[in-house]
């Protein structure tokens, strides 16, 4: 049976009567009943359910399906921690510190996010992005030329590598500390929120850009080449013109090494997508990747007899905490902040799309408690900025990962690796951790297909991406990112100001109101404007032109001809009773000159008795009929026939601020002076409490002007402001899909 046969026109009817806000009131009995303050804050400060929030292991970890989960998370943890092995010492080229930090990174901060982290399926730890903005703090505060040293010749000097490391890696676990102060302070007063600002557009684009960041400073281990550090506004530009020059000083062993290691690493990986559907476990391509360069790179011994640049030594075991540099706190404020907000942006957008698909809750606000404690604590133990991996989680899923417990043991195995295995990988040439890093982010660039998308659906968020991708890439990730974040939040502000205005008309036989452009079903005598955005001080002006040119009535024309006639009005009304006067004084005079001439006719006996009545003076004098009826032609500016009532619909409106209040109000006592009665609906309840403390109610306006729909509101005026009218609020009929047996 087709779905048309399935269907059963309902017709159904309601009846009740108009109801204006006051009389919404009194039938739903509205409630005063609020909730102290005090109550509040004792439900605020409830200790065990404040530590239990705050340290969410203790609520999951006694509940732990062992049987059901244990197996998953520990082939998952493994996985998962093989991977950190590579990427670790990767990302750590980004951050322009020494490789083994890459692994500290990944293995201090894993532990504290296991303990406070309320994500079953992320796998935090080093990331591509902040690494690199990492690097760009770390390159700007302690760059190269501060620590050359003279060599033995005169003019020849040579580059302190051990002092230079050592002062980036204390930048580095500094600026780490303090993004994640800023992460744990946000995450204590509930601000959580924030990362709503970061569109998924912008997110998307600012990773290309990063990405492409991440790509250009990995070009130097490629090539084997030394270029200068150029930081600040249009770095990148410059960085890569540098690179072209220094082209022809190319290490051929060190470009070698990176082209093999790029080919084989791409095809590995195609062969391992093929072989995933039957091999339930991913082959770790990257490890293996490592283990073959490391092998070769020591057998034919590429450091001394081809100058390829090594990882060099790595130290067995774990370091003692260290305190941050204080001294350093005041010039990274800006970079720990953008750190802090792109990090925990990344994870709770990953982490929300792991529970959406698997049902559960990610505590946004836990999610930065979480983050800042990984990072202010990793900072003391000398690591770097940390968020989520998508390649890591989506292994850690597929691998049969359920919770926290697989990314503690992906750290237990970070920390074999640390005290036993280590120091086997001195001899890996950077250049493959390098290939590792392009390779990897083939799926950001990948994102460069949103542009095409984002057309198609909306062209407002596709300007958001191509803008913060520009940025991004002109200025440093820091400055990229404020720069994009302001220019999004512009492009809301500007919609505000241009949303589409019209004038609604009813759907015949319903209570449904629609542009009249559309379906052309005016309603006599009143017009009904609608707004798609909130009212407020950005563009209450163009509100109030949109509504004089919808209605076709121009108030502020309208009463400026309204005192212009009245002043036309009054000087004629002054000028006739001058004349009047002067009028009245001659037929007086008059009068009184006949009075005192001889009477000889009869004609002057009405004379000579008013003069025996002593009336003389007295004389009734007819002033000209219609002083004050001045008939003037209309305006042609002006002339239209003015609408019985004007209804503004507010629905859409979510919040009025003072101007919007004052905007409100002027209307309704402008076009009242015209003749034009004003009515309000939809109003939802925090516009109400706005026009109430912002004085527009008063003796002489009352709530009675507000209604809860547009169709209460039209009723209204259609029966002559009657305070109880029954009315069939719908009388049409109504499809729905209903069962046939």
């Amino acid at each position: 049976m087709k779905d048309k046969d399935l269907r059963k026109r309902v017709p159904y009817h309601i009846q009740r009567d108009v109801l204006d806000e006051l009389g919404v009131d009194q039938v739903a009995e509205k409630s005063d009943f609020k909730i102290s303050a005090k109550e509040k804050l004792r439900e605020a400060v409830r200790f065990k359910s404040c530590f239990l929030s705050f340290v969410p292991l203790l609520t999951w970890l006694p509940r732990y399906p062992f049987r059901e989960n244990a197996i998953g998370d520990l082939i998952s943890g493994i996985s998962v921690g093989i991977m950190h092995l590579p990427q670790g010492m990767a990302y750590a080229l980004l951050a322009a510190v020494p490789p083994v930090f890459g692994l500290y990174s990944s293995f201090y901060p894993i532990l504290i996010y296991f303990i406070f982290g309320t994500s079953k399926h992320i796998s935090v730890g080093t990331y591509a992005v902040m690494s690199v903005m990492i690097g760009s703090v770390t390159e700007r505060l302690a760059p190269d030329s501060d620590f050359m040293i003279p060599g033995n010749d005169t003019n020849s000097t040579s580059l302190d590598i051990v002092s230079r490391d050592a002062e980036r890696v204390k930048i580095a676990a500094t600026v780490t500390f303090l993004s994640g102060i800023f992460q744990l302070l946000l995450g204590l007063v509930r601000f959580g929120f924030v990362v709503t600002y970061l569109s998924e557009p912008l997110v998307r684009a600012y990773t290309t850009a990063a990405a492409i960041h991440v790509i250009v400073s990995q070009l130097k281990y490629s090539f084997g080449i030394n270029p200068q550090r150029y930081s600040g506004p249009l770095s990148l530009i410059y960085t890569i013109i540098e690179d072209c020059a220094l082209l022809g000083q190319t290490n051929i062993g060190t470009l070698v090494v990176s082209i093999v290691t790029i080919i084989g690493l791409v095809a590995a990986k195609e062969l391992s997508a093929l072989a995933a559907r039957k091999i339930p476990i991913p082959i770790p391509v990257e490890l293996i990747t490592i283990i073959i360069a490391t092998v070769v790179s020591w057998q034919m011994d590429l450091k001394t007899e081809y100058g390829v640049e090594v990882v060099g030594k790595i130290p067995s075991g774990l370091q003692a905490p260290v305190a941050p540099a204080v001294s350093l706190l005041g010039s990274m404020v800006g970079d720990a902040f953008a750190l802090a907000v792109v990090g925990y942006g990344i994870a709770i957008s990953l982490g929300r799309i792991f529970a959406l698909k698997y049902a559960y809750k990610v505590d946004s606000n836990q999610e930065l408690i979480a983050l800042g404690l990984s990072n202010s604590i990793g900072g003391l133990f000398n690591c770097f900025a940390i968020s989520c991996s998508m390649s890591r989680s989506m292994v850690q899923v597929s691998t049969g990962g359920k919770s926290q417990v697989a990314g503690a043991i992906s750290a237990l195995v970070i920390l074999v690796i640390l005290l036993k295995i280590g120091e086997l990988f001195e001899e890996l040439p950077k250049a493959v951790l390098a290939a590792i890093i392009y390779v990897n982010l083939q799926g950001m660039m990948k994102q460069f297909g949103d542009i095409r998308s984002l057309w198609r659906t909306n062209k407002v968020d596709m300007v958001v991406w191509v803008m913060t991708l520009i940025l991004t890439v002109l200025f440093n990730p820091d400055m990229g990112l404020a720069a994009s974040i302001a220019f999004s939040i512009l492009t809301v502000v500007f919609r505000t100001q241009l949303p589409k205005y019209s004038i609604l008309g009813q759907v015949p036989g319903t209570d449904i109101y629609k542009p009249v452009e559309d379906y052309n079903q005016e309603i006599p005598g009143i017009m009904i404007f609608h707004s798609s955005a909130t009212l407020y001080f950005a563009n209450a002006e163009m509100y109030i032109d949109a509504l004089y040119e919808k209605t076709g009535v121009d108030v502020a024309k309208l009463l400026s001809h309204k005192k212009k006639l009245e002043a036309k009005r009054l000087r004629k009304e002054k000028k006739a009773a001058k004349k009047a006067k002067k009028e009245a004084k001659k037929r007086a005079k008059e009068a009184v000159k006949a009075a005192e001439e001889p009477k000889f006719s009869d004609t002057d006996e009405s004379g000579e008795e008013a003069e025996a009545n002593g009336d003389v003076h007295k004389l009734s004098v007819k002033e000209p009929k219609d002083v004050g009826a001045v008939e003037v032609g209309p305006d042609p500016d002006t002339d239209t026939t003015l609408p019985q009532a004007i209804i503004l619909d507010l629905s859409p409106v979510n919040f009025l601020d003072t101007v919007g209040v004052k905007t409100l109000r002027n209307i309704y006592k402008d076009y009242g002076e015209a003749g034009v009665q004003v009515y309000f609906c939809g109003c939802q309840r925090g516009v109400v409490e706005s026009m109430e403390k912002g004085d527009f109610f008063n003796e002489k306006v009352t709530k009675s002007i507000l209604f809860s729909s547009v169709h209460d509101a039209v009723l209204y005026c259609q029966q002559g402001n009657s305070e109880e009218v029954q009315y069939i609020l719908m009388s049409y009929t109504h499809t729905r899909i209903s069962e046939v047996s």
